[in-house]
């Protein structure tokens, strides 16, 4: 073995290259590695040509004109550590070689075959849905088939400069929770530093802002014309992809409807979040039927002590609960499409968003509600509730 070559083989193992047509952050890898393969086994001029070849898909892809210029330098003298070229900027070098680490930790990993426990039950709008795994560096893409998530792709994704778990503006963290995807902005009205466009998402959600969580500005959205991708810790907060798997990814996007799921590090759904999930549609219905009873204590008995709406306590509501149905003969409530969403940093809490269609002898109303639900003690209850 070359000595030459040795900090190139930190980086391996290898795995075999899948071809695509158009060429997503999967193949890109793959390429990636077959490249330092080619240097492990001494054949620098096979190596050299796969990273051309990356480079040839995109011609901004630093990782890749790091390790070609590796790769020249190794046939004039030893190489002492991986990205030596004399006078490199030690940061720089050092952003590459995490993203060389995490892209080869990616082309490792095989396509998950489970699904994320967070995806208790999809309704038919939602056609995709998207997770974040932070720790990973990795963005996945679920597909709604009959009501099952099933994997459609993975994409290497940037993140937060001081990692995970966003509190406060300006802290340069990502957020973790559950979101939904607000709008569109495309590249003619973005700065460059933005990409080929940007999905902002719902931070700060209703419980974010319960726990004093603030901050604005969370976005999906790609990269600066001049760069391919961004290291691992790059962003002020957003999840980065390529300008190429942003499009990909936005074939998939609906506006207001597409949830975005961000964990730092994903637990995969089992048996019994199944049971936990049959005993909350449950308490929902119970939920449904006790509004429609008019037994305002038994319907009040399904929220929380510290229960609250975004302009109201429990007592407030309570008490307008109480005057509204003083008034009513009949009511009917009707839930449809209706979703539920484990909460990836909070156990026990589910995010429950439905369609709801209201009728009495005075009043018909339809809305788009979204509650959180919360086990405690046994118990189901509802600690948040308000409009989506």
């Amino acid at each position: 073995m070359n000595s030459r070559l040795k900090p190139f083989l930190l980086l391996l193992p290898f795995i075999g290259l899948a071809a695509h047509a158009e060429p997503d952050s999967r193949d890109m890898e793959q390429l990636l590695a077959r490249s330092l393969q080619a240097v492990s086994d001494n054949r620098l001029d096979v190596a050299l040509n796969e990273v051309d070849s990356l480079l040839k898909i995109h011609p901004n892809f630093k990782l890749a004109q790091l390790v070609k210029g590796d790769l020249l330098l190794a046939r004039s003298r030893s190489i002492n550590a991986f990205g030596d070229a004399p006078n490199a900027p030690q940061d720089r070098v050092q952003d590459l070689r995490e993203e060389a680490q995490v892209r080869l930790q990616r082309a490792q990993r095989q396509q998950p075959v489970a699904v994320p426990r967070y995806l208790w039950r999809l309704n038919s709008k939602q056609r995709h849905v998207v997770v974040v795994d932070t720790s990973k560096s990795t963005l996945y893409l679920y597909e709604n088939v009959a009501g099952e998530p099933r994997y459609v792709a993975d994409f290497y994704i940037s993140m937060g400069k001081k990692g995970a778990d966003k509190v406060v503006e300006g802290d340069q963290k990502t957020p973790l929770g559950v979101y939904f995807v607000d709008s569109f902005i495309p590249q003619a009205k973005l700065a460059d530093l933005y990409g080929s466009g940007a999905y902002p998402i719902s931070y700060p959600n209703e419980w974010d802002k319960r726990q004093g969580r603030n901050g604005h500005g969370i976005w999906l959205h790609g990269t600066p014309s001049d760069t391919y991708s961004r290291p691992p810790r790059a962003s002020n907060g957003c999840v980065v992809l390529s300008n190429s798997d942003l499009r990909r990814l936005g074939r998939d996007i609906e506006v207001g409807t597409t949830p975005v799921i961000i964990t730092n590090g994903i637990d995969w759904l089992s048996e019994s979040d199944s049971t936990e999930r049959g005993t909350l549609l449950q308490s929902i219905e119970q939920w449904r039927n006790d509004w429609e009873s008019r037994d305002t204590d038994r319907y009040l008995g399904h929220y929380a002590q510290d229960f609250s709406t975004s302009t109201a306590t429990r007592t407030a509501f309570a008490e307008q609960k109480r005057l509204v149905n003083s008034g009513k003969s009949w009511i009917k409530v009707r839930i449809e499409n209706l979703s539920l969403f484990s909460y990836p940093t909070q156990p026990g809490l589910v995010v429950v968003d439905f369609e709801q269609n209201y009728d009495s002898n005075n009043l018909s109303n339809r809305m788009h509600k979204r509650q959180y639900w919360q086990k405690r003690d046994g118990q189901w209850q509802i600690v948040y509730e308000g409009a989506a």
